[in-house]
């Protein structure tokens, strides 16, 4: 079963409905009980990191996601829920996150003709094929709705990169951690099918 994590943030019912389109079903829950036996488990989000933080520690959520991520389980982060895997986020002070991934979370600092936040669709940069990337060519679209982006200290975990204007980390793969910063589930066929070699891991 696929378990998709639902702290109180984040579009959960589209990450659902894209599962369903691509024929698979997935469950939304905030039971931490459900969360620790996920056969596969989604972190998505939309919002304030510190928010999200306790939202997660409030509902008892952080030591199952945990515990799925240290078990080889299949996990996908999205948006948010990609930020919260690294140590520490700047937006609105300094928060702790997770700490699944070494680095930290900074806000775009970009000349006046850049609005913030990055909204919008940008081609991925593949610079390693992760297995959620199968069929899906380097510089294809997808849709991104962020202010922050993660900066990880090691490069290795980086799997596509994204322009705005800089170069920022657009996905992370390790093992079986895969993270997104655009939203798959709003990317039409090419996030359907991301969604699709996931759910087939």
């Amino acid at each position: 079963m696929i378990v998709i994590v639902d702290y109180g943030m984040g579009n959960l019912r589209s990450v659902q409905k894209g599962f369903e389109r691509v024929g698979y079903t997935a469950e939304v829950t905030s039971d931490p009980q459900r969360v620790a036996v996920a056969e596969k488990l989604v972190l998505p989000g939309v919002g304030a990191f510190a928010d999200a933080m306790g939202e997660l520690k409030r509902r008892g959520l952080i030591e199952p996601i945990l515990e799925v991520l240290q078990s080889g389980r299949p996990f996908l982060g999205i948006c948010l829920g990609l930020q919260l895997l690294f140590q520490r986020s700047h937006e609105n002070g300094i928060h702790p996150g997770l700490g699944v991934l070494a680095g930290e979370v900074v806000r775009f600092d970009l000349p006046r003709e850049y609005s913030v936040p990055h909204m919008g669709w940008n081609q991925l940069r593949i610079g390693r094929r992760a297995p959620i990337l199968e069929g899906i060519e380097d510089g294809t679209y997808f849709y991104f709705v962020h202010s922050y982006y993660v900066v990880p200290e090691d490069r290795e975990v980086v799997a596509a990169e994204a322009d705005y204007p800089e170069s920022f980390c657009a996905m992370v793969w390790r093992g079986n951690l895969f993270a997104t910063q655009f939203h798959p589930e709003k990317s039409q066929a090419d996030g359907l099918q991301l969604l699709r070699n996931f759910a087939r891991l």
